[in-house]
């Protein structure tokens, strides 16, 4: 299920093909986001639903999206609400997403090493990305670098996640985990991994995610 007022473009075949770069599994080895299973569209509504609640409570002027993917994220939130003065969207990978709106800016990038000034944005979103790396916390210290206000954050919530993979016959011999999945959060892991860098505004619980709108510790 998507955001209201976009419909996602299905993947590239070659962007379903997933690569590694800088230790991280780039690009999808599922389509969730035009999923047409009813019960990976019920949890992908419930999922937008928080997320874009959080992004209009943080009303950014300028925005940094870390680790767009094919860009479904960065085109529901762009079209949320009113369009911030700057959207700006990495990846490690070099094209440029095809879902990106032409408004957004697209730098390939690493989120070891984000090519922004300190605090040069209001908000950074990192949705579906912490639970692939091997450095999380040296990851959310660059988000928080970059951040001047606000910075919104999701994973997968862990063991939920792989239950429900083995429930729909998924990844049966990795025991349901998702491939390119380094690290695996309960609510009590995220809480550990973020509070050193962040104040919390806010949690949602769409099952099966945990997102978070916080505010970089300085």
């Amino acid at each position: 299920m998507t955001a209201p007022h976009h419909r996602p473009t299905p993947l590239d075949p070659a962007r379903m093909n997933p690569r590694h770069q800088d230790g991280v599994i780039v690009g999808n080895v599922y389509d969730k986001y035009s999923a047409r299973n009813p019960l990976v569209r019920a949890l992908m509504a419930g999922f937008f639903r928080a997320v874009t609640d959080l992004y209009r409570r943080a009303a950014p002027s300028t925005v940094l999206e870390v680790g767009c993917g094919e860009g479904h994220l960065a085109a529901a939130l762009y079209r949320a609400a009113a369009p911030p003065a700057r959207f700006v969207a990495t990846d490690l990978l070099d094209a440029r997403a095809p879902g990106l709106p032409p408004a957004i800016e697209f730098q390939p990038a690493s989120i070891y090493a984000l090519p922004f000034p300190d605090r040069a944005f209001d908000l950074v979103v990192c949705c579906e990305v912490l639970e692939h790396l091997e450095r999380p916390a040296q990851a959310l210290a660059e988000l928080c670098r970059v951040a001047d206000r606000h910075i919104l954050l999701s994973v997968p919530w862990e063991p939920i996640w792989r239950a429900l993979n083995l429930a729909r016959g998924r990844y049966l011999r990795d025991l349901g985990n998702t491939p390119g999945h380094l690290q695996h959060f309960s609510r009590r892991q995220f809480h550990r991994l973020t509070a050193p860098y962040l104040h919390s505004i806010e949690r949602r619980r769409p099952l099966p995610w945990t997102v978070l709108l916080g505010a970089p510790r300085r």
